[in-house]
């Protein structure tokens, strides 16, 4: 295969580096984020109720899963509206 718009060799290998570093920065950004989630929460539920959350927290680890369900859940869905509006056109 091919990229549109890029010269293949040494071209090529700089697209895609450059490519690659971005998403990384963007995804260890949302995780970073994620990971930092549960406790900005906790905070901001202690300030409201002047209660600790701590038995309400949720850790980063959880977070990711929860996170990692709904984005599969969401795919799914995607695809399955997909193959109905395909369905359409037999």
């Amino acid at each position: 295969g091919f990229i549109e718009g890029v010269r293949p060799g040494a071209q090529t290998e700089k697209y895609l580096t450059r490519t690659v570093n971005r998403l990384l920065l963007f995804g260890s950004g949302v995780l970073g984020v994620i990971a930092i989630l549960p406790f900005v929460g906790e905070y901001a539920l202690y300030g409201l109720t002047g209660v600790s959350g701590t038995n309400l927290s949720i850790g980063g680890t959880g977070m990711l899963i929860v996170v990692s369900v709904a984005l599969e859940s969401l795919r799914q869905i995607n695809s399955r509206a997909l193959m109905v509006t395909y369905d359409d056109y037999k």
